[in-house]
């Protein structure tokens, strides 16, 4: 065999192995080692109490010790965050931020960290303004934490209003009270003033005395409601010598003093858990009262109402539907299982029921498109069904529809709450029972009713009035605390009631007292216009917001009271944060003595690096370079038997 047939016989080969190689496929495994170090979270308060308790260079110089520290970044990964509201993945501190949720800190660590080991570091006084107790969080929060606390245990003495309690609205030529809880501590007898002043003016006063025994003391006083609009109060108890802390010694308040007072009547001829629930919804608001009717009460009462509730009526309405009808009073309908729809149908012009004799569950979806008023989304879809009938709804009169009806999760296209007018008078129907489940859920998701309250409180507001409908509405409150956030919310609708999203909105705002006018744009957000005016300082303002395309605006005014909630602190909470570290599997360290942190972190077993495995199997066909062979074996062989003439 010459040369030249043995490299033609081995290229061969070599071709057929691998072909035959890639035929049997087979699998090689390849196993790839990794270290994982855990994590080291470190949580800084960015609020103004550690400003206001002068413990803000020695958190900065914490950090900077902790996150330049070699042997932390050796065995760690040092993740940085500042938390107040809500929590940022930042390093840079500020310490001007007006409230501090802990709890709301720990539960979005939780989703970050969930799966891996974290021990957290939390550099706090441990003053939280708002929010659930977070000396719990670790039942939620599987991490141990180490709370670094910023400030001492010192008791200095001081005096202070606690809580102060009022209506948000009163009544014209009528007297509102107010109650107001004082605490002291220390350890002498001091005696102090109480007062309550209206510009230069005190409007109340009492003297108080304190011990160390009875160091709270509760005052009840009434003041009178002379004028209507927003009257403002400054409650102040006198500091004594030498108290550190005085700004927590007086706080301000605003009533809102109104000319009159809703009255709602629901009539029903049987007990049903919704009206209850209606009840607390519309009294929530204080201008608001709630009577409860049978049908035949209510026909000789109904001009003492400014709306009318009529839950599931039957024949025994056809009075009240009459009286209603001649007197051309507004009114709200309730439909559910219990309506009898055949008189319904007769007694109501507006609208008709496909009686089915059937119920169905009906879920709700909010209509973005709804026109009259702003409707805010709390989570409608979140919410339990409702009972009601099945079968279509048949309108005669243009309507509104505020929700619709979804069937597991299926819209039906169908409405389930609804406003319409008709004859000068505005009309509402819900087609559906048992809304107090709503009230409930609501709570759940947002650990208060005031959502839901206040999506009722607006219904009926709409209903209860015989105003016109405007292109521009304004959502705003009369007054607002200077920690909280200022949002003006704002709709506009074209000529035909459509809302309008190509309308340009500007909100000028006037300092009443230093005659200083801002302007903002409104932005749209979902299904309206909305402004934060958070940056304003406290004071007394006048507004106008105005479309850019036409000659609309509507004014209004608003105050901003005077209020830091954060500088209410003399010191650290300390019980708190120790409570939180024994819960969590951590310990505590004052700002002042961290020398053993670092070692307690380096020598703890819970936090060692973790070696992880990666094992995969790869098939040889996905190896490129065995075609690369056969190509390259196949190529030359060709090229040889071709350069020296056997093909």
């Amino acid at each position: 065999m010459s040369k030249l047939n043995m490299l033609f016989s081995f290229l061969r080969f070599l071709t057929v192995f691998s072909i035959l190689l890639l035929l049997v496929n087979p699998k090689f495994e390849q196993v790839r080692f990794s270290v994982e170090k855990p994590n080291l979270v470190i949580a800084i308060d960015n609020s103004s109490s550690i400003k206001h308790l002068n413990q803000s260079n020695q958190a900065v110089a914490l950090v900077e010790e902790l996150s330049g520290n070699d042997k932390l970044n050796d065995k760690f990964n040092v993740d940085l965050y500042t938390f107040g509201e809500s929590l940022n993945s930042s390093d840079s501190v500020t310490f001007v931020e007006n409230q501090t949720n802990i709890n709301n800190a720990f539960k979005q660590l939780s989703q970050i960290y969930r799966e891996t080991t974290s021990p957290t570091l939390i550099i706090t006084d441990g003053n939280q303004t708002y929010g659930n107790d977070y000396q719990y969080a670790s039942s939620t929060y599987k991490q141990s934490i180490y709370p670094v606390i910023l400030g001492d245990t010192v008791t200095y003495t001081d005096l202070k209003i606690q809580q102060l309690n009022v209506n948000r609205y009163a009544y014209l030529k009528n007297r509102f009270p107010v109650e107001v809880i004082l605490v002291y501590n220390g350890n002498k007898t001091v005696n102090s003033q109480f007062l309550v002043t209206k510009g230069n003016t005190t409007v109340y006063s009492e003297s108080v005395s304190f011990s160390k025994e009875n160091n709270s003391k509760i005052v009840n006083f009434t003041l009178p409601s002379n004028s209507v609009g927003v009257s403002s109060y400054k409650a102040t108890i006198v500091p004594i010598d030498y108290e550190k802390n005085k700004v927590n010694n007086s706080k301000n308040f605003a009533v809102e003093v109104i000319d009159q007072k809703t009255k709602i009547a629901i009539v029903s001829d049987f007990l049903h858990p919704d009206l209850g629930a209606l009840k607390k919804s519309i009294e929530s608001n204080e201008q608001r009262s709630v009577v409860f009717l049978n049908s035949k009460e209510a026909i000789s009462q109904i001009n003492d109402f400014q709306l009318i509730i009529i839950n599931q009526p039957d024949y025994r309405f056809k009075g009240l539907y009459e009286a209603i009808n001649k007197d051309n009073k507004n009114h709200f309908t309730i439909s559910g299982t219990k309506t009898n729809l055949s008189f319904l149908n007769k007694n109501n012009l507006s609208f008709s029921n496909e009686i089915t004799n059937q119920t169905e569950n009906y879920q709700a979806e909010l209509n973005t498109g709804y026109t009259p008023f702003i409707v805010d989304d709390i989570d409608f879809e979140s919410f339990p069904p409702l009972n009601s009938n099945y079968g279509r709804v048949s309108f005669t009169i243009p309507f509104e529809s505020i929700l619709n009806k979804t069937i597991n999760g299926i819209a039906t296209e169908e409405p389930l709450l609804v406003t319409y007018e008709t004859n000068g008078r505005r009309e509402g129907v819900l087609f559906g029972e048992n809304i107090w489940q709503w009230r409930a859920q609501s709570y759940v998701n947002s650990k208060s009713f005031n959502q839901f309250d206040d999506f009722i409180g607006k219904l009926i507001q709409y209903l209860a009035s015989n105003k016109r409908k405007n292109r521009l509405n304004v959502d705003y409150e009369s007054f607002y605390n200077g920690s909280s956030n200022i949002i003006i919310k704002a709709e506009f609708f074209d000529k035909n009631y459509v809302f309008d999203t190509r309308e340009t909105l500007n909100i000028s705002v006037t300092d009443n007292i230093s005659k200083e006018t801002k302007t903002f744009p409104l932005i749209l957000k979902n299904n309206n216009f909305q402004v934060d005016l958070s940056s304003l300082p406290p004071s007394e303002y006048s507004f106008t917001v105005k479309a850019t395309h036409e000659n609309i605006s509507k004014s209004g005014t608003f105050q901003i009271l005077e209020y830091n909630v954060e500088q209410q602190f003399l010191n650290a909470n300390v019980t708190k944060l120790q409570q939180l570290a024994t819960n969590s599997g951590g310990k505590g360290y004052f700002v002042n003595n961290t020398e053993d942190l670092v070692s307690d972190l380096i020598n703890d077993n819970r936090f060692a690096s973790i070696q992880k495995s990666n094992k995969n199997i790869i098939p040889l066909i996905e190896w490129k370079y065995l075609l690369i062979i056969i190509a390259l074996s196949l190529g030359l062989e060709w090229f040889i038997r071709k350069y020296n003439g056997l093909i």
